[in-house]
């Protein structure tokens, strides 16, 4: 059309487009359809980009109805390429030869990790423990404080501390857990004895990763209370577990060792079979500062503690040589364990 001027064919009730799009035989013949009209060089676009030669009068008059037209021509598109769809899958069910073997759906795995944790609970749930949880973004006071390890206590250095960017609405300070023991002190806080708890979670370590270390790793902790609890019912709880665990033969060496929230505390090691000696676990008694700083009376209770890693134990049952192969992503790894 000359400068100026508008075809108004896309106001009228009868397009000619929308019959062209019901007698598009294929999907090529409907989209040279779309473009004759849509396209950037379409009759419809050229209207629509004339608008801007009218008077306000006379945009407020056409734009809608060109509008109006644009909107009905996309939806009949749409409309005939469903149709061409529908008819498409039709006649791919139509060709299905149904006596022709299925392709069976690859199968999933579950990761190392997630069926040693399974594991873990069944076991721990046949000696009555029951399963909690805590914040694994933790506060100073229930990752040192309430566990005997002040600022200025040496066994601090034990852990590498991940410490957070602290709060301007918060004096006290932040840090990535570095043990499952802030459960403990946090459920002690709400709850009255007698009880056995275990917690399985992430935990953090500032550390260089190589083969048997990670950032990151999971922790298995267990605690139970009670006013006749002894280190006799720790060795039954532990030796109960490993030997459930590994399923097999297990001897047991207890070596003296220190942790700030047992006393006295312990090194557990295993020997599978006839296998070397491996260290699994610390354990102890627990000590009357934890009791206290989770409000129990000094001395009126009793109970034992006992930590150990998940991926070592996943590692050790079986036959992992690289922590990092569990936090590789790699579905390899995964897919030996169906």
């Amino acid at each position: 059309p000359a400068p100026g001027t508008i075809i108004f064919m896309a106001s009228r009730p009868n397009h000619p487009a929308l019959a062209e799009i019901a007698k598009a035989g294929s999907p090529a013949a409907l989209e040279a359809v779309r473009l004759a009209y849509l396209g950037r060089s379409g009759s419809l676009t050229a209207e629509l980009k004339q608008l801007k030669d009218l008077s306000e009068a006379q945009r407020r008059v056409v734009g809608p109805k060109l509008t109006a037209a644009k909107r009905a021509i996309e939806e009949a598109v749409a409309a005939r390429a469903l149709h061409f769809a529908s008819a498409e899958r039709i006649a791919r069910v139509e060709d299905l030869d149904l006596s022709r073997p299925g392709v069976a759906p690859r199968r999933g795995s579950h990761h190392p990790l997630t069926l040693v944790e399974r594991e873990v609970r069944k076991a721990f749930g046949s000696m009555n423990f029951t399963f909690v949880d805590g914040p694994e973004v933790e506060s100073e006071h229930y990752n040192f404080d309430a566990l005997n390890i002040p600022a200025d206590h040496p066994a601090r250095d034990m852990w590498d501390t991940f410490w957070l960017e602290p709060l301007k609405d918060r004096a006290e300070r932040l840090l990535l857990r570095t043990h499952t023991s802030p459960v403990q002190v946090r459920f002690m806080e709400e709850n009255e004895p007698p009880l056995r708890i275990v917690s399985i979670g992430r935990v953090f370590r500032y550390e260089a990763t190589d083969a048997t270390h990670e950032v990151n790793f999971g922790q298995i902790e267990g605690l139970a209370v009670s006013r006749e609890a002894s280190l006799t019912d720790l060795k039954g709880v532990i030796e109960g577990f490993f030997r459930e665990f590994f399923d097999g033969s297990v001897d047991f060496r207890y070596r003296a060792s220190y942790f700030p929230f047992v006393e006295p505390g312990f090194e557990v090691d295993v020997r599978i079979g006839r296998g070397p000696w491996l260290e699994v676990m610390g354990a102890g008694m627990v000590h009357q500062h934890v009791f206290t700083s989770a409000g129990y009376k000094k001395g009126e209770w009793q109970g034992f503690a006992f930590g150990c890693g998940l991926d070592r134990l996943a590692m050790i049952k079986h036959g992992i040589t690289d922590v990092r192969l569990l936090y590789s992503g790699d579905p390899r790894v995964s897919r030996q364990f169906n």
